[in-house]
């Protein structure tokens, strides 16, 4: 019995704690029934949490306890050495966190003070601990991750395994605290423990009604990490601040014992705690394991432990990891499996005496170590010796297609010898000691051969196709639009003639080509097939264009026909010219042009585009009506959207369309027309110049006496002549007549603008002919004069019309021939 209630209080920080249980296994009723009533725990009904602590000794367990739950557990004093601090199981109440929190500091496990023989007591306080508590702390190095005995593992497998026989499932929850946690990120860290404790559960022998449980069904298991409180205190303590955060209202739905199950009130916790205790102290299911075990499980660790960390620092192995990092090391699996052979040569040697289980054990543990931090180089050989060997594969496919060997012979040959290059690396790096299987990386390799092979046949055919349709491109192009730029009634014909020879002469050259790519039919077939539809599209496609300008090529052909005779010529409107008939050709000319593109006659179908054009166009009084019956209406085979002869995908131009085309076309071209009619009238007038014949008679009769005045007297018939010279000087130096055809406004206004600087121009030219008169005088003053002064007279007369107006004359000649043949021709 206790004679001394341990019972502590910490006013500071309203912190109550007692020793449940002392070192010998003794249960303190008396202190935790006073701990009851001072925390008044037995008000708080289900509404509390217990929360407890294992761990090996002096591990900072209380430390912990100190800083999460601001609790006074007795720490140890670093100054002092490493020592047992806490004895038995202390128990104490958590301030500021909701609901009610009690925490219970278990002892230490492998303790100095206690011996290698005496581990009874840390079993029963674990399997108190889990039976009891709603979450247990479960205190571990870093560095004990993956080791066998670290984390209390074998304690745990015994506790497993007495508490499924002793105690229904109650959900506890198991929280591995990874104290003095390194740089290995914990979601690396995490995986690993809980495949720890999965295979403990497996591992453990169940009772029947256990045999088919999870171990969800008994433990949730959670993993946090905390770094050094020595090292990084700081950091420390921030991380533990976080982690108390998870432990307010730790029972509701969703906490970190939200799905607890068996709680017992409030009120009756010491009883149930006495039960429990008294049950696991009278269970004989938690003997010592044999000595020999146990020394042989600590010496075997500590010899490979020793060879691990040997090996990890040999200088052979660290130049071979640092080659690796750079390029593919020739003889590396035989290399590097001398020297782990050497490794656990060593190991066997120093642990051969000592219990065959417990040394095999450590072997396999150690050998799994030693393969699992050489794998990395390995893996990473493989990969440098798979790009290598990718990088070469291409470097000899692409010299093989450009040598002008087959697509599908260059990649199987490749592909075949590069894979066996592969296969021979990988046979020289493989290490004696592992059973790796290189399949995936090699599958891998072959993935990016295949699709390489299938990028660079994607490549390969899309540039095939594009230089065909390319080609296609300018044989169709060019001839199909100069096709139905002369549009008639050989047009279409002609361009299936010509869509025809230029296909089949492209599938054909390409279908010779894809020979070598050892292409599925069907594919093949479906290739050539765009080839053709291709084809196809650029007519089309040429089409649609030159239907876009069909008004332009109908005003080009109107104006080529109605404005040039049958050599080209321009036409000159003398009079004589059926304007009517002319005009009417070169519609019915345009017309074509706009039956020819309304719309695309690839298949040599029939069809009555063009009669229905010149019936309703050309001819709209002999428009043949088509009358409905019911309604008495007269319907316009132009008013649709549609021809009944063509289908929609191959319509260019829709007759509504057509119409609008063609009203737009007459309307731009009845200028022309228009001028052309107006210049003949034109010409017709300046032609009739003379006066009529009545006029004449009449001249004559009422001007006899004056003509018979003139015969009587030569001097006036001489100053006539002059005046006559002169107004045919001044007729053909200002060319009137030439003037007069456009019109007798712009005849006079042109004539008044030259009128001035002609006579100036012949008066000059007489005064200069006169002093070549003089001159010429001078000289042959010795002659006598003779002739006639009249005919000398008009000697210079004509010569100055004949200088001043020869150009004219010769171009009006010449104008007038020209205009008289053209209209001989017409």
């Amino acid at each position: 019995m206790y004679t001394t209630v341990w019972i502590s209080f910490v006013l500071a920080t309203e912190c109550c704690s007692t020793q449940l249980i002392d070192g010998d296994g003794e249960f303190n009723i008396t202190g935790i029934d006073n701990f009851i009533k001072e925390v008044k725990l037995a008000d708080c009904g289900l509404s509390y949490a217990v929360v407890s602590i294992m761990g090996p000794q002096s591990s900072g367990k209380s430390t912990l306890l100190n800083n999460l739950f601001k609790t006074n557990f007795r720490e140890m004093d670093a100054f002092r050495g490493r020592s047992q601090t806490t004895k038995g199981i202390w128990l104490a109440h958590c301030t500021g966190i909701e609901p009610c929190t009690l925490v219970m500091d278990l002892e230490g496990t492998d303790g100095r003070e206690r011996g290698e023989d005496d581990t009874a007591f840390e079993k029963q306080s674990a399997l108190f601990a889990l039976a009891v508590s709603d979450i247990v702390l479960i205190n571990m190095w870093c560095h004990d991750i993956g080791r066998e005995q670290a984390a209390n593992k074998p304690l745990l497998k015994t506790v497993f395994q007495v508490m499924m026989r002793l105690f229904s499932p109650r959900k506890t929850t198991l929280m591995f605290v990874i104290r003095d946690k390194t740089k290995t990120p914990l979601e690396n860290l995490e995986p690993v423990l809980r495949e720890d404790i999965q295979k403990i559960w497996d591992s453990v022998p169940k009772p029947q009604a256990h045999l088919s449980t999870p171990l969800s069904e008994f433990f949730n298991v959670e993993v946090v990490a905390l770094s050094s409180y020595e090292e990084k205190e700081e950091q420390f303590r921030e991380q533990v601040a976080n982690l108390r955060q998870r432990f307010f209202h730790s029972i509701a739905p969703g906490g970190l014992a939200g799905d607890r199950r068996g709680a017992v009130p409030a009120s009756g916790f010491s009883f149930s705690s006495q039960e429990i205790w008294k049950i696991i102290k009278e269970n004989k299911d938690l003997d010592l394991p044999a000595h020999k075990v146990m020394v042989a499980t600590v010496r075997c660790e500590e010899i490979a432990n020793e060879k691990y960390a040997e090996f990890g620092a040999n200088p052979e192995w660290c130049a071979m990891d640092e080659a690796v990092q750079s390029g593919f090391v020739p003889g590396f699996g035989k290399k590097l499996s001398s020297i782990l052979n050497i490794c656990l040569t060593e190991y066997d040697s120093e642990a051969t005496y000592f219990d065959e289980g417990v040394r095999s054990s450590k072997r396999k543990q150690l050998e799994e170590k030693l393969l699992q931090l050489v794998q990395p180089a390995y893996q990473t050989i493989l990969g440098h010796l798979r790009s290598v060997t990718f990088e070469k594969f291409k470097d000899a496919f692409e010299k093989a297609l450009n040598a002008g060997e087959g697509f599908s012979l260059a990649a199987t040959t490749c592909a075949e010898s590069f894979m066996a290059q592969f296969e021979e690396g990988c046979a020289d790096a493989v290490i004696h000691q592992a059973n790796w299987d290189a399949s995936k990386v090699k599958e891998k390799l072959r993935r990016d051969i295949d699709a390489h092979i299938t990028t660079v046949r994607a490549a390969k055919l899309s540039e095939l196709t594009t230089s065909f349709e390319t080609k296609l491109n300018h044989a169709l192009s060019a001839p199909v639009e100069a096709l139905l730029d002369g549009a008639n009634h050989e047009t279409w014909s002609s361009i299936r003639k010509l869509l025809k020879r230029e296909s089949d002469s492209a599938v054909s050259e390409m279908s010779y080509d894809l020979k070598g790519f050892d292409m599925d039919e069907k594919y093949k077939e479906e290739m050539l097939k765009n080839l053709e539809n291709h084809a196809k599209g650029v007519v089309e496609s040429k089409a649609k264009e030159e239907a876009a300008r069909v008004l332009i090529r109908m005003k080009d052909r109107f104006s080529m026909l109605f404005s040039h005779d049958s050599d080209s010529m321009p036409r000159v409107w003398t009079g004589n010219e059926d304007i009517r008939t002319i005009t009417k050709t070169a519609r019915f000319a345009s017309l074509k042009i706009l039956s020819v593109m309304a719309a695309i006659r690839l298949d040599n179908n029939p069809d009555t585009i063009e009669k229905t054009l010149s019936s309703c166009l050309l001819e709209p009084t002999s428009t043949p009506a088509i009358t409905d019956k019911s309604t008495a209406t007269t319907a316009d085979p132009l008013a649709s959207s549609t021809w009944e002869e063509i289908p929609s995908s191959r319509t260019l131009i829709t007759p509504v369309q057509c119409k609008s085309v063609w009203r737009q076309f007459k309307a731009e071209t009845e200028y022309s027309v228009t001028q052309a009619i107006s210049a003949q009238e034109a010409n017709k007038r300046n032609n009739n110049w003379l006066p009529p014949p009545w006029a004449i008679v009449a001249l004559i009769i009422l001007g006899f006496n004056e003509f018979m005045t003139l015969l009587r007297n030569p001097f006036y018939l001489a100053f006539i002549f002059v005046g006559f010279l002169l107004v045919k000087a001044l007729w053909v130096q200002m060319d009137v007549a030439g003037e007069f055809q456009h019109g007798a406004l712009p005849g006079l206004i042109a004539l008044s603008a030259k009128f001035l600087p002609t006579v100036m121009n012949i008066v000059r030219r007489l005064a200069e002919e006169g002093q070549k008169a003089a001159a010429q005088a001078a000289a042959a003053a010795d002659n006598p004069p003779g002739g006639d002064p009249t005919k000398n007279f008009e000697g210079e007369a004509n010569k100055i019309v004949s200088s001043t107006g020869s150009s004219e004359v010769t171009s009006s000649k010449n104008e007038v021939e020209y205009s008289s043949v053209s209209s001989k021709e017409d």
